[in-house]
């Protein structure tokens, strides 16, 4: 099939431009060009500023698609150009969006149709993506335009352009640095594996049946804190005996999530400027974040569990992730040694640093 990925060099698309051409497609991705990538041979290259919506009309004007991938859509106006253009010249629109957009509960795993937050707790990056699905479900619903949603849920693998993630606890563990747990670290969570992701995306193309449906993406397995951190600790060699393993009190974490504690950080750079705003209860919440991957802060209380059900994307695909959560792990620090970044990528601590001496202090 003809298949167009907008983005298509970075993490999540790479990853799709990878498995879309092992299945023989001819893939055309759509950026500013200025990412460099390791492209397999053949991907065509359109060079276009999504941004420039008059140009990107323009880039797109005359080409039909049988599925277009929107991976680097952010904000409602990126949708709303997208579908101008593509209306009556793609057999299906696919839009990345996030599980972030979910309200906190707990009643679990989160469907698809579980409430979503647009409340204050809500940041500009979830709400955009809501406001971009509004846009799918009226094209949907009033003029039949053939789309889908996929709902990310914390992404996990090589080439992760969110170093914080996975990269910076295999270098705290590497480090033999002290690990921090919100609570006893007994809460459950979810990560998908970008290239069992790919295949979902895959997966979903032009099949009918999920036309006007939003579908949850993530693994298969759940995990606890400290289970997270046990199965790093094994795959890198390490006894999760010897790990130091340190309590943040629910004392602590209450007083975090409620703004009463600052924990600077003039360090941290967000790497893709979605338009998303700071939390307003502060910093701290988003360097905790950073100790233990954690979806959704702003959201979802400290001591709840996240995850979410994927039995939809599973009965109306034929997909199944083929990733456990530990070769998920594996994999990643096999590329994280072999890239050379378990030696030269750099963190600084010094946030936890305050927040252990804060701990320690009690």
């Amino acid at each position: 099939m003809n298949v167009l990925v907008m983005g298509g060099t970075q993490f999540n698309g790479l990853a799709l431009v990878h498995e879309l051409m092992r299945a023989g497609h001819e893939v055309t991705i759509l950026n500013r060009g200025k990412t460099e990538a390791s492209l397999p041979a053949g991907v065509r290259r359109l060079v276009c500023d999504r941004s420039d919506h008059a140009a990107l009309k323009s880039t797109l004007q005359g080409q039909d698609w049988d599925c277009v991938y929107d991976i680097s859509a952010y904000r409602p106006e990126d949708v709303a150009t997208m579908i101008e253009a593509l209306e009556g010249r793609t057999g299906h629109y696919i839009f990345a969006s996030s599980t972030v957009i979910y309200a906190q509960t707990d009643l679990l795993p989160i469907t698809e149709s579980h409430p979503v937050e647009r409340g204050p707790d809500q940041n500009a990056y979830g709400l955009n993506k809501l406001l971009c699905e509004d846009l799918l479900w009226e094209a949907w619903r009033t003029r039949r335009f053939p789309a889908s949603i996929a709902a990310f849920s914390m992404v996990f693998g090589p080439h992760n352009i969110i170093p914080e993630r996975e990269q910076r606890m295999f270098k705290r563990l590497l480090l033999g640095r002290k690990v921090m747990l919100p609570g006893r670290g007994r809460t459950v969570h979810q990560v998908g594996y970008v290239r069992d992701e790919a295949r979902a995306l895959r997966a979903m193309m032009q099949k009918q049946n999920t036309f006007g449906k939003r579908y949850n993406m993530t693994g298969a397995d759940t995990f606890s804190d400290e289970g997270y951190v046990d199965t790093f600790a094994e795959v890198m060699g390490l006894d999760p005996d010897s790990i130091q393993k340190v309590s943040i009190p629910a004392e602590v974490m209450d007083d975090i999530y409620a703004g009463k504690i600052s924990l600077s950080d003039q360090t941290m750079q967000v790497k893709v400027d979605t338009g998303a705003k700071r939390d307003p209860r502060g910093e701290a919440l988003f360097q905790v974040n950073r100790i233990i991957q954690r979806l959704a802060p702003n959201v979802h209380h400290w001591d709840r569990s996240v995850f979410f059900s994927i039995d939809r994307l599973k009965e109306d695909t034929g997909w199944q992730p083929e990733y456990t959560f530990r070769a998920a792990v594996e994999e990643t620090w096999e590329w994280m040694q072999s890239s050379g970044r378990d030696q030269s990528v750099e963190f600084d601590f010094g946030f936890e640093d305050q927040l252990l001496e804060r701990i320690e202090a009690l």
